[in-house]
């Protein structure tokens, strides 16, 4: 596979005629900007003299820099703007005019950036795409709320689950919200470019950084809404609903292990001479199994050791099993196929070189570029083989959109997903406009609707109320068809001819079996954009590996920096990857959909969901590459910032997050919690000569906030601007306050369900929230509409297919 060579520039990026212009400082606006960067756009970085605040966040490396900043600005140019100058404000606002798109960044951070009027701007460059991003939005009750990263995801149910039954809960470090918010402020931007080729207008959007991690935990949001609060903290590596679904020991090394479904339960069982537990009727379900935790641990941890991750992991593939080494960053520097694929690429910071995460949108026709160079405050950079910059929509009589109207609207998708990641990627696209027709079969529908095919399940037709599902396929057609019967195959190319985008997130070969590879869809029509949403790769080592979310954090590398530095790897989410593969995937598909449009050339995305992960990881594998260290594991500490971490409250399991992540910060903590001598103490005003004293700093925290109620500390601590977050349960999210009031929960209607609650996308076109347009389809719903509408077939040829088995509304029991 090619890659964009950034040092040489043998290939033009799709994305070359665009200039962006980034201002303020967030992570989130600059991983978005970098995104960009990424398919070759020109990204002008804004900065004060002294440089963007992100340049002195931790890591370092051993020269002093930032990884973190390096991962989120490679291949950008810098531009330093004095706002004390005279001719800073009409500099600035000639840049933006001269712009097609603007990411603005300073309502999290405004890095002394000189006072523009955007709105008057827009008014005279109608065509600027408009991106804002903040911690809450700009109204509720959170609206004011100092944030970190840390307290953000305490906020958002990311941090009460991880960690030992008697707390304090565990979390990952500094590297979450700004890449989930990164990744949404693209999809919002670049969907609007793609509008754009046709003649609309620049929209005005937001990104909240708080709600748009709520991808992660929305779906145990909406399963505490169906079966009540199932959901609670218990113990390192275990989550509900699977088990075994976490890290063990094993001869050599660490094993990632997630049995989902009962044949992946029968053959873990089989693999390790468990025939007593494989037989156990009581035991055919993770959330049976749940009930038997350490029973069953007993017998099947100490088998594990017998031999090492690796041959596991090979006897596991045998048995297509879900299970993978789990990798440390020296592990990960030296996978000469994460490199191959760009999923590590050379980064260069000044006089240092070394190693980050890549572009995991994997498109191989209009590849991204293979690394970069940081560019030092006020630096331009040129990139050979870039043409000649064309506005967007510079032939065009621009349309207004008007807020809150889908810039997909006229895209067609035909999505062979399920689960959680692929029908994300595919739910988003239908938010946003697209026509999605989901095709399931009766024979194996989504997964998702439930791995229970026992026939009371079925004929009960529980596979109708499964919430998750509801929440993953909203506003999509539902069709059945069966692929592996020669009329449905050809129905299913039928509906090909006339799209634009087709997706799944099978295992690599199933498409290609019946009939659907790459090479026959491009064929068939070749304007086609083809995601294909794999574990590992198309032409992976690994592309035969079952996984899961759970599967790809395991094999990340991310547990290796979570945790305690004695204990074992900790994993943050039991199927984080779903969440991030599905909103990489989609960013892929609005890349290849905006050359599409440009050309009319369709092209095969090959997303490896597992690399998708490693962004998160991204900074400790730069200080590793240089220094050749190891990342330290902090616990609920923090490389930076001094204090910080899960202090208990008053009741049971009750937790408040708390940042000081600078000076003054520090000082309002300090006097807020009875210790004026320390605000004014000048010794403790660094975050470094705190850490000596870090154990006495926590004690005297939680002797004050063991005193409140974790609602209640929360609001003396952000009344005083001091950084923290009450530890949620996704279930205390279906009544927060901050969400209610921007109406982010929309009641919606679904046979078999009634009325529901759907999480909107967090990001905006207006002060409202996209509308949900209709409730998930029922199997099979729309089956007559599609064959009719857009195939044309007569009442009676849809009949004979229903008579046939071709479609149906009725899953198929196990051992029909």
């Amino acid at each position: 596979m090619a890659c964009f060579d950034w040092e040489n520039g043998a290939v033009t990026g799709v994305l070359s005629n665009l200039r962006v212009v980034e201002i303020g400082s967030a992570a989130a606006t600059s991983y978005c900007a970098r995104l960009f960067a990424d398919f070759g756009a020109d990204v002008q970085k804004i900065e004060p003299p002294a440089g963007d605040p992100l340049r002195y966040f931790a890591p370092l490396t051993p020269m002093g820099q930032s990884a973190w900043f390096a991962f989120l600005n490679f291949n950008k140019s810098s531009t330093i703007i004095d706002p004390a100058a005279p001719n800073a404000i009409a500099r600035l606002t000639a840049m933006i005019e001269n712009c097609d798109i603007l990411i603005d960044g300073r309502d999290i951070d405004p890095a002394d950036c000189p006072s523009i009027d955007v709105a008057a701007i827009r008014k005279r460059r109608s065509r600027l795409i408009y991106l804002q991003a903040s911690w809450f939005g700009r109204e509720g009750p959170y609206a004011g709320f100092a944030a970190t990263d840390t307290t953000i995801r305490a906020l958002a149910g990311l941090i009460k689950l991880v960690g030992p039954v008697e707390g304090p809960p565990l979390h990952a470090p500094d590297f979450q919200t700004g890449i989930l918010g990164g990744l949404w402020g693209f999809i919002a931007a670049a969907s609007s470019a793609v509008a754009q080729i046709e003649g609309e207008a620049g929209p005005s959007w937001s990104v909240s950084i708080f709600e748009s991690s709520l991808a992660i935990s929305e779906y145990l949001m909406f399963e505490a809404f169906a079966r009540g609060e199932v959901v609670h903290r218990i113990g390192i590596n275990r989550f509900w609903p699977v088990f075994p679904g976490g890290i063990y020991e094993t001869q050599k090394g660490w094993l990632g292990v997630t049995t989902f479904t009962p044949a992946q339960w029968r053959a873990f069982c089989d693999m390790l001479g468990l025939s007593g537990l494989r037989d156990n009727p009581a035991l055919v379900l993770g959330e049976e199994r749940l009930k038997h935790i350490e029973r069953i641990e007993r017998q099947f941890v100490p088998r594990l050791k017998a031999r090492t991750a690796q041959e596991w992991f090979a006897e596991g593939l045998k048995r297509r099993i879900p299970i993978v080494p789990v990798p440390d960053t020296s592990d990960l520097l030296l996978d000469t196929e994460k490199r191959a694929r760009c999923a590590i690429v050379p980064v260069v910071l000044g006089q240092e070189e070394g190693r980050t995460a890549g572009s995991m949108q994997r498109l191989t026709l209009t590849p991204p570029r293979r690394g970069g160079k940081v560019p030092a405050p006020g630096e331009q950079q040129s990139f050979a083989g870039s043409r000649e910059r064309q506005s967007l929509a510079a032939s065009r009589t621009l349309r207004s959109m008007g807020a809150g109207r889908q810039p997909l609207r006229g895209i067609r998708v035909i999505d062979f997903t399920m689960g959680w990641a692929g029908p994300l990627c595919t739910r988003t696209l239908a938010d946003l406009g697209a026509d999605v027709i989901k095709i399931e079969s009766t024979q194996y529908p989504d997964w998702w609707r439930g791995v229970d095919r026992r026939p009371a399940y079925v004929d009960a037709q529980m596979y109708e109320r499964a919430q998750a599902f509801c929440i993953m396929n909203r506003n999509k057609r539902g069709i059945t068809l069966d692929l592996t019967q020669p009329q449905g195959l050809a129905l299913a190319k039928r509906l090909l001819v006339g799209a634009d985008v087709v997706v799944d997130n099978y295992s690599v070969d199933v498409l290609p079996k019946l009939g659907l590879g790459h090479d026959v869809l491009q064929k068939l029509n070749p304007r086609l954009v083809v995601l294909s949403m794999s574990a590992f790769g198309a032409k992976s080592l690994y592309r035969d590996c079952r996984a899961y979310g759970s599967t790809l954090e395991q094999g990340s590398g991310l547990p290796n920096v979570v945790g305690n530095a004695a204990g074992p790897p900790v994993m943050s989410h039991v199927a984080f990857g779903d969440a991030v593969g599905g909103l990489n995937g989609c960013a892929a598909v609005l890349v290849a959909l905006f050359h599409a449009r440009k050309t009319g050339l369709g092209q095969f995305i090959d997303l490896a969901q597992i690399e998708c992960m490693m962004p998160f990881v991204a900074p400790w594998i730069t200080v590793h590459s240089i220094g050749g260290m190891p990342p330290p594991r902090y616990g609920t500490r923090h490389p930076q910032f001094v204090p910080h971490g899960c202090f208990r409250c008053v009741g049971e399991d009750s937790w408040v997050m708390i940042a000081a992540s600078d000076e003054n910060m520090w000082q309002r903590l300090a006097i807020l919690i009875g210790r004026s001598d320390w605000a004014i103490d000048a010794s403790l005003r660094s975050a470094e000569a705190r850490r000596g004293i870090e154990d006495e700093i926590e004690s005297a925290i939680e002797a004050w906030t063991i005193t409140r109620d974790a609602d209640q500390a929360m609001s003396e601590l952000q009344a005083e601007r001091i950084a923290a977050g009450v530890a949620r349960q996704p279930t205390d999210l279906l009544k927060d306050p901050h969400l209610r009031s921007r109406a982010f929960l929309q009641d919606i209607e679904r046979a078999f369900i009634g009325m529901h609650p759907q999480p909107s996308i967090p990001i905006r076109d207006g002060s409202l929230p996209f509308a949900i347009r209709t409730a998930a389809p029922t199997l099979g719903e729309h089956n007559s509409e599609i064959l009719s509408e857009l195939l044309g077939l007569s009442e009676t040829e849809i009949a004979q297919l229903a008579l046939e088995g071709i479609i149906g509304t009725a899953m198929v029991s196990e051992g029909n």
